[in-house]
């Protein structure tokens, strides 16, 4: 592993992007086998005819988290670990429903398996978004494309055709539903917190961002290297049960600046947009500075950066996990190493 030691972070020796190796089966090896091949055309049959057929009809929000469970239910998730900052085991149901995200409140949700998309949909029904580490602005997703983007390779960049809008749009057009960010832009193996895309700071300053972290026993079922399709559906279907540990911290607001700001036009993709900021004239098309597509931390002001840690932290502390300088780009020369070792 000396080879990949530049892939560790440096303060706290966490390594996010490893894939987290399975326990040996020993003398189960069979009845695992037994139960992939049990399971893997129930899992693929069910899920298809939700995503191909039943998504699309009317059938209601709670039918339709109703059918989301039944796909979690068949690779054995049945045991959901839910703590709540501030409130007391067993008296859930006693506490205000508010310390739960409502419709307009946004989630900043850690990223580290397809399964992070499939629990969150069949407990909020919310919109998905992705972000990008250089700008403030997300793209939406629809719950397949935030499933299967666990899978995708790490994006510095939007994708030249991709629609991108701020929070505060996305909240204003979905009074109605919950919205879910994943701020590290990439999936880890849940061992350490990446640094933040300054997505959530075009949140409107009423709105509430709720840090989640969710966990799995067994760990394996975590998705940090891309595509790795079969590996994932192994270890998440041969074992007899799987475990979600998730814990919601008190919400946080951004009280930067930023989040007072009037809204831009929206511009049809990052191309568009830098373009046409670009080639405004005396201001006709001027970008506002919390839609710029080339943000790092050191453009951020005090406040801004106080508005990112707050939930950052309250990330890492919910999972019990370090915060890391490993980012987007850092994981981009990871896959290329990983791959070309692979091959040899």
């Amino acid at each position: 592993m000396e080879k990949y030691s530049q892939f560790r972070d440096r303060g706290s020796g966490i390594a996010p992007f490893f894939p987290i190796p399975s326990p040996p089966a020993g003398a189960y090896i069979a009845f695992h086998v037994f139960l992939f091949i049990i399971r893997l055309p129930i899992f693929f049959s069910v899920a298809a005819t939700y995503f191909i057929i039943l998504q699309w009809l009317p059938l209601g929000s709670l039918f339709k988290k109703a059918l989301l469970w039944l796909i979690l239910g068949v690779p054995g998730i049945w045991w959901i670990d839910l703590q709540i900052d501030g409130v007391k085991k067993g008296s859930l149901a006693r506490q205000n429903p508010h310390r739960l995200p409502q419709p307009s409140d946004i989630i900043a949700s850690s990223f580290t398996s397809p399964i992070d998309s499939l629990y969150l949909a069949a407990i909020f029904d919310p919109l998905f978004t992705a972000s990008y580490p250089h700008t403030r602005q997300v793209q939406r997703l629809s719950l397949f494309g935030a499933i299967m983007r666990a899978f995708a390779a790490p994006q510095e960049h939007p994708p030249v055709n991709a629609v991108l809008k701020d929070l505060r749009t996305i909240v204003q057009e979905n009074p109605n539903r919950v919205i879910v960010v994943f701020p590290e832009c990439t999936t880890t193996n849940g061992r350490g917190i990446l640094p933040f895309s300054p997505s959530i700071l075009s949140a409107p300053s009423g709105a509430k961002i709720f840090p989640v972290s969710l966990r799995y026993t067994p760990s394996d079922i975590t998705s940090p290297v891309p595509r790795s399709y079969w590996t994932f559906l192994w270890n998440l279907l041969s074992k007899p049960t799987n475990c979600i540990r998730v814990r919601i911290a008190e919400a946080v607001y951004n009280t930067s600046k930023s989040s007072l700001r009037p809204l831009s036009n929206p511009t049809n993709s990052y191309t568009s947009n830098y373009l046409d900021t670009l080639q405004a004239d005396d201001g006709a098309l001027s970008s506002s500075t919390d839609t710029l597509t080339a943000v790092d931390e050191n453009q951020l002001t005090g406040e801004e950066k106080k508005v990112v840690d707050r939930v950052a932290e309250a990330l890492a502390r919910l999972g019990r996990v370090k915060r890391v300088a490993l980012g987007v780009e850092s994981k981009i020369a990871f896959v290329e190493a990983w791959s070309r070792h692979r091959r040899h």
